[in-house]
């Protein structure tokens, strides 16, 4: 398998780490689409949401319990931020690696586009 993430993961591709524990990792998005623009990713591979939430809901829950905190560290939780995961070709999914999307420090307008 040749996984962008896999190899972020792995430490052969270098990234800018904001939290990593056994099971995730954050890391700085390359082109931040906002002023905290974080990508929260199972370590495990994951092709997409669809295949994480029906192999494993428990790590579900601890992908969203990252995210909070992240938020909290990051400075966002309280002024507001987005989460996005695109699932797909027409969904905008460009790694075939489960990731979230953590935006936040400026207004968020809808729809995304």
């Amino acid at each position: 398998m040749n996984c962008l993430f896999c190899e972020i993961v792995a430490g052969r591709i270098p990234s800018q780490k904001v939290y990593e524990d056994d099971q995730f990792l954050v890391f700085k998005d390359i082109a931040p689409q906002a002023p905290v623009h974080v990508l929260v990713i199972p370590k495990v591979h994951y092709a997409n949401v669809t295949s994480l939430t029906q192999s494993d809901p428990q790590l579900v829950s601890g992908l969203f319990s990252v995210i909070t905190k992240q938020a909290s560290a990051l400075g966002v939780d309280q002024s507001g931020f987005r989460v996005v995961t695109n699932t797909g070709r027409e969904g905008g999914q460009s790694v075939d690696h489960v990731h979230f999307h953590v935006m936040g420090g400026r207004p968020m307008h809808w729809p995304p586009g």
